[in-house]
């Protein structure tokens, strides 16, 4: 199923084409330009070369992951990168890219990646702020006089979905009135003109047109169609050579199909929007690989200069204070556990796009596929897991079964002093003793116990565990001593 491109392949092993061609080669031959367009990719769009690999296990773990994922038969195919340390650790896709002509899915094919086109139209405008050329702060009116508004609202809230502008495109699906071609103009001259949803900056709402009215004033400041100023800006100088705009260029035979379902059913080929219609929103297509190398300047300060990638990922506050848990082009968010992540879902028509960013990690996640559904954030979602999984802790089985036996100890008011430290055992005062037994003994025995963090503080260990008894839960907070000994045990409702 696919084709990987681990550390040792992608230095050993040659690309092959997208699709099979073959070529009698002698002095005569014409050779058709879809052809040449193929061949002249066919070093452009090879994998980043890595110095960074994940382990075999990890590797196998991936794929399974990915295998489960493919049961689901509205998903055909998936491609996906991995970057760590800052380089790509691993490239591989699976399934099928055309079902009709059981077409492999290959990691040199691109895929649409729908809304995560947006930081790179954030990018290109953080570009125009670096050159002088813009200020975020600047109002529309400075481009764009005639939209609702427009001496109302800033670049940095068409950017920061912040702006009121209503979306054209909030459906799912493809209306038959977005099959038809379009023009930029067409869309700014309907939905931009057309009522504020909300005052500016006073709620977040999702809006592909101000991504749209974006896109128009990144070509009025940089004299370049939107298309020109990112290939040249940014994805030529990165060496992204799959990319391609799906509103500029022909999707063909050598690309994967896009697919969608009607409720349950099977995959059927997914009709794609008219020219034009998710242009700045989400015109982009590219390798997996690709992504990923944007991912990796962006994490380095390749392209935009440290201030812009503060900003790009600096979390947006609505005017009475609330975050938004989104910077500019990109949500901003902290995982359960701590981790800062900077991510994007992407959708055009029949293809879904999932790309994640650990930058306190150096580590990316890039997943795309030619289905609908949520199959991009549940691999996404399952890599996440098994990339930061906790290491194996030696000393956390004998740590659980101190607490557990403790527990159990001062539910019946008899300490083992052996296990505390001088200083646990002194806090341990008669008074002390009773009011936990009085207070714990009514739970009964423990059904479960669970560490759920760990961490490290003043020459301690410190173990938070979640402690459930048949109808009740409750958190201990523990330190332990270098030699083993615990050295606090506090009890909290939970």
């Amino acid at each position: 199923m696919g084709e990987g491109i681990s550390k040792s392949r992608a230095r050993t092993e040659p690309a092959g084409p997208i699709c099979q061609i073959q070529v009698d080669w002698n002095e005569n031959v014409r050779i058709p330009p879809i052809v040449i367009r193929y061949l002249l990719a066919f070093t452009a769009v090879l994998p980043v070369c890595a110095s960074a690999q994940l382990a075999p296990d990890t590797v196998r773990s991936i794929d399974a992951i990915v295998a489960k994922a493919l049961e689901d038969k509205s998903v055909p195919s998936v491609s996906i990168a991995i970057v760590k340390d800052g380089k790509l650790a691993y490239a591989q896709a699976y399934g099928v890219a055309r079902i009709d002509q059981g077409l492999k899915a290959t990691t040199r094919m691109r895929y649409k990646i729908g809304s995560n086109t947006k930081q790179f139209v954030a990018a290109a405008m953080l570009l125009l702020v670096q050159d002088g050329k813009v200020s975020l702060d600047d109002k529309v009116a400075r481009f764009l006089p005639d939209l609702t508004r427009a001496g109302d609202v800033t670049v940095r809230q068409l950017l920061a979905h912040t702006a009121g502008y209503p979306d054209y495109y909030p459906l799912d699906y493809v209306a038959p009135f977005m099959a038809k071609p379009t023009t930029v103009d067409a869309i700014l001259a309907n939905w931009g003109k057309r009522p504020l949803s909300f005052e500016p900056g006073s709620r977040w709402e999702y809006s592909n047109t101000g991504y749209a009215i974006a896109g128009r004033i990144i070509e009025k400041a940089s004299g370049m169609s939107l298309d020109a100023f990112i290939r040249t800006h940014i994805t030529d100088k990165l060496d992204m050579r799959s990319v391609v705009d799906t509103s500029a260029t022909a999707w063909d035979a050598c690309d994967p199909q896009g697919y969608e379902v009607a409720a349950l059913g099977p995959p059927h080929p997914a009709r794609p929007e008219g020219r034009y219609w998710i242009w700045a929103a989400g015109n982009l297509a590219m390798t997996a690989s690709d992504l990923a190398r944007w991912d990796i300047a962006l994490l380095h300060d390749v392209i935009l200069s440290k201030a812009s990638r503060q900003e790009i990922s600096k979390e947006n506050l609505l005017s009475g204070g609330t975050g938004t848990n989104y910077g500019l082009g990109l949500f901003v968010r902290t995982t359960p556990e701590g981790r800062l992540r900077w991510d994007h879902g992407g959708e055009a028509s029949g293809f879904r796009s999932q790309n994640t960013v650990f930058p306190n990690d150096d580590t990316a996640i890039v997943v795309l596929t030619n289905g609908t559904g949520a199959t991009s954030e549940k691999v996404t979602g399952e890599v996440e897991a098994l990339l930061f999984a906790p290491s194996v802790d030696p000393a956390a089985p004998l740590a659980l079964n101190k607490v557990r036996a403790l527990f159990a100890q001062l539910q019946d008011g008899h300490p083992d002093r052996s296990m505390m430290s001088d200083g646990l055992s002194a806090y341990f005062s008669e008074q002390v003793i009773a009011d936990f037994a009085a207070s714990l003994k009514p739970m009964g025995d423990i059904v479960n116990i669970v560490e759920a963090r760990s961490d490290h503080r003043g020459g301690l260990a410190y173990r938070f565990f979640r402690i459930k008894s048949a109808d009740k839960t409750v958190g201990v907070s523990t330190y332990f001593t270098p030699d083993g000994k615990l050295d606090q045990f506090l009890v909290y409702p939970r």
